[in-house]
């Protein structure tokens, strides 16, 4: 009997291992496209379920009828649901989802499980939709306005009992609640040490008022937390007590609906409290701008003020204020034509400056370009030693691609392998050199072979050889910028592989020299 326990044990825990690995595979940022079905009036459609990547092993079916004005009914059996500490904190049932192609998503209703192993569970709701896809997402507790990404199974395409065709909408996409609750580190862990036993409305309980004060219930909603929970140590105190599940649940749900309420309301009063707080900011502003604009408005009075003593000054002083305003007149008139020669010479400084700039420029470039020429010009008539340089190690040919050096199959420890014979060590050493000298050239190491044996193996002696190759000329100093290296398999032969000697002209490691462009 012990040895089938800890069996057992060991049995869920790679389970679980498993199912984290698969969940944490999933990227809950990236969109989910489902099928949205179009259900016929009076007639029973079955659908069936499948689990996600975040548990394949989740299974579902459904029947669905459209009754008319009544709404359409959904019956809907799952299996092997798993306990919803596996999946990290935050979670704590299963809820139903009706999603429609405008993006309006209804909560359907709670699927409530029971036990430690995967057990199956149905649930029987109605929606007043038509045209719906239906999906089921772990969450916190059952009344959640909005779906978490944490999506664990949907619905397939139809079928029905009088082989009518359904339509169906193939492009609802959905992202899911991507409140920070989900991925804050202080979200509390909702598995206690007696898991086992925790009814899990206690757990939706315990998760529900966690929500609302990370929603900031504790300011702004701090009554209705404190009922919240109070009601959640009642239906803590009823379980630990031993009181019957219904006595519990009731406790329980009413904890959660107030915790609810509480996290509503923090929402709410926060968004007030933002918005009376954005008031106060405007208020403060227009009275600045107030104070500014009567600031102005003593300013301009003194200016009128003033106005006015000088207006009484010219009247005692009549003929000198005319001479006076002559004399104004013309020094504004020479004033307006030292102004235009002011701007005309800057005008000509701009212009003279433009040109100075577009001069430099030119040379600059000239100078660049020359200097890409002479270095082209040298690359070309150093080519011919280069060329000469690389037949000690294989074959050369000059091509549209460059200068295509062909290395002996003879350095590779056989037809199939990727590890080079001693003696082609020193020559890829020597090579490199020659190769880290002319740094004018762009390298590219390719490898072929013949098609005889498995693809893939025939596709990874290629690649590693490809990859030592070039692997070797960057350990030599030659920068990993100027090396591209690939494995071509038995793509691109350059003979028919119908006899030895053509297999042997197939099987080829080739170093192309590509001259950088000026």
């Amino acid at each position: 009997m012990k040895n089938s326990t800890i069996t057992k044990a060991i049995i869920i825990g790679l389970v679980t291992f498993a199912f984290c690995i698969v969940a944490a595979a999933q990227t809950p940022d990236v969109a989910r496209k489902t099928t949205a079905i179009t259900y016929p009036p009076d007639d029973t459609v079955n659908i069936e379920f499948r689990g996600t990547t975040r548990f394949p092993r989740m299974k579902g079916n459904a029947t669905v009828v459209r009754k008319g004005r009544s709404g359409t009914e959904i019956n809907l059996s799952v299996e092997n649901m798993p306990r919803l500490f596996d999946l990290g904190p935050g979670y704590a049932t299963y809820v139903l989802w009706a999603i429609s192609p405008t993006g309006q998503t209804d909560n359907l209703g709670e699927i409530k499980r029971s036990g430690f192993g995967f057990v199956s569970s149905k649930i029987r709701v109605t929606t007043p939709l038509q045209t719906f896809s239906l999906i089921i997402t772990a969450e916190p507790h059952f009344l959640v306005t909005r779906p978490s990404q944490m999506i664990m199974m949907e619905n397939l395409y139809p079928t029905t009992t009088t082989g009518k065709r359904i339509p169906t909408s193939p492009a609802i996409t959905y992202f899911g609640n991507s409140s920070d609750y989900f991925r804050d580190p202080r979200t509390p862990e909702i598995a206690e040490v007696d898991y086992r036993k925790t009814p899990p409305a206690i757990l939706e309980a315990k998760q529900a008022v966690a929500l609302a004060k990370f929603a900031g219930a504790e300011r702004d909603a701090a009554d209705e937390l404190a009922d919240a929970e109070r009601l959640f140590q009642n239906a803590q105190n009823s379980w630990e007590a031993g009181r019957d599940s219904d006595t519990v649940d009731i406790a329980a749900r009413n904890s959660i609906a107030a915790a609810f309420k509480a996290e509503n309301l923090a929402i709410e009063r926060k968004a007030a409290r933002e918005k009376r707080n954005e008031k106060t900011r405007t208020d403060a502003e227009i009275r600045a701008a107030e104070n500014k604009y009567a600031n102005a408005q003593d300013q301009i009075n003194d200016l009128k003020n003033e106005l006015a003593r000088e207006t009484r000054n010219r009247e005692l002083a009549e003929r000198d204020a005319m001479n006076f305003s002559n004399q104004i007149k013309d020094l504004k008139t020479e004033n307006g034509q030292l102004r235009e020669d002011l701007g005309r010479t800057r005008a000509d400084l701009e212009a003279a400056n433009t040109k100075l700039a577009n001069a430099e420029t030119e040379r600059k470039a000239m100078q660049d370009q020359n200097a890409k020429d002479l270095n082209a010009a040298k690359i070309r008539a150093d080519e011919p030693a280069l060329i000469n340089s690389l037949r000690t190690f294989g074959t050369v040919a000059k091509t549209d691609r460059g200068i295509t050096l062909t290395l002996p199959e003879s350095w590779w420890g056989g037809p199939r392998s990727s590890a080079l014979m001693p003696q082609a060590e020193g020559k890829l050493t020597s090579l490199a050199e020659i190769l880290a000298s002319n740094p004018g050239y762009r390298i590219s190491v390719e490898s072929h072979t013949d098609n005889s044996g498995v693809p893939d193996q025939i596709q990874g002696v290629t690649d590693k050889r490809s990859y030592m190759v070039a692997d070797k000329f960057a350990a030599m100093g030659i920068d990993q910028g100027r090396i591209a290296y690939k494995g071509f398999g038995a793509t691109l032969p350059v003979a028919p592989n119908t006899t030895a000697v053509n297999r042997a002209k197939n099987r080829r490691m080739q170093v192309i020299l590509i001259l950088n462009q000026p």
